[in-house]
């Protein structure tokens, strides 16, 4: 493999560029998976490894999972501990990296099966928030993630590691706002339930959220837009008897999407 040893190189700035940018990661496509985990889901999962990137100490201690990431990979670099300190986003990086080729299935979502289930992120902006609910979603077996409206980038470091891998696995759906994707989800039979904070609001047991369902979060500081509500069939709302006033948006989402297997 090839040796990389300058802060300078350019293809170690376009790393720590990915990282750091989501405007970059959108550009060009491309986002970065870094440790022994998420970079072996990478290879495993069948994502496109365009580029990975290993230390010394790395292919010591991880040996068939590097292995196997350069089997996967289109171009393979071994580079120095201070370089992975560089581009890492973790404060004790394990020296593995991958650059890989972004996924949504977008065109999809019109040809979905009417007893699929579905979760709805509209305007979610925390990547840790994100990453959990991908990680909730592919763990109960739901059919997809669809974010709607100004999300967060779900490829950004701390929502690909928040979601322990479920990025290169769960499909993604996107839309420009949840209202159109309500809209879209009723005219293909699916049922859409709005998550809100009221009375009039239905618990989750009686808000029929089993197969052929779409649940809508929203943001963690406003909630789901009028426009989304309105669009939806049912509002639910999760009782609680403390003090607290609503939910951690990633807490409401398990909660929810945990109801719709239980049915």
């Amino acid at each position: 493999m090839q040796r990389i040893t300058s802060r300078e190189n350019p293809m170690i700035k376009n790393v720590s560029a990915l990282m750091l940018s989501s405007r970059e990661r959108r550009t060009q496509r491309l986002f970065v998976a870094e440790g022994e985990r998420l970079c072996g889901d990478a290879a495993k999962s069948g994502a496109e490894i365009v580029h990975a990137f290993f230390t010394d100490s790395a292919c010591k201690k991880y040996p068939q999972v590097c292995e196997l990431i350069r089997q996967k990979a289109q171009n393979s670099l071994l580079i120095s501990e201070e370089l992975a300190q560089k581009i890492a986003d973790t404060k004790t990086p394990q020296g593995i990296f991958c650059v890989c080729r972004m996924l949504d299935k977008t065109a999809d979502l019109v040809h979905i099966n009417k007893n699929n289930r579905f979760v709805v992120l509209e305007n979610l902006q925390d990547p840790s928030n994100m990453g959990a609910v991908f990680r909730s979603a592919e763990a109960f077996g739901l059919d997809g993630v669809i974010l709607a409206g100004a999300c967060c980038d779900v490829y950004a470091p701390k929502a690909v590691r928040a979601g322990m891998g479920a990025v290169f696995r769960m499909p993604l759906f996107l839309m420009p706002s949840g209202a159109e994707a309500a809209k879209l989800l009723n005219r293909n039979g699916i049922r859409t339930a709005a998550a809100v904070v009221g009375r009039t609001a239905l618990p989750p047991a009686h808000a029929r959220l089993g197969a052929g369902c779409a649940v809508f979060i929203g943001n963690e500081g406003n909630g789901l837009s009028q426009e989304c509500i309105q669009e939806c069939q049912t509002l639910v709302t999760i009782p609680m008897t403390g003090r607290a006033e609503s939910l951690n948006a990633a807490v409401a989402a398990g909660i929810l999407i945990w109801e719709m297997i239980r049915e």
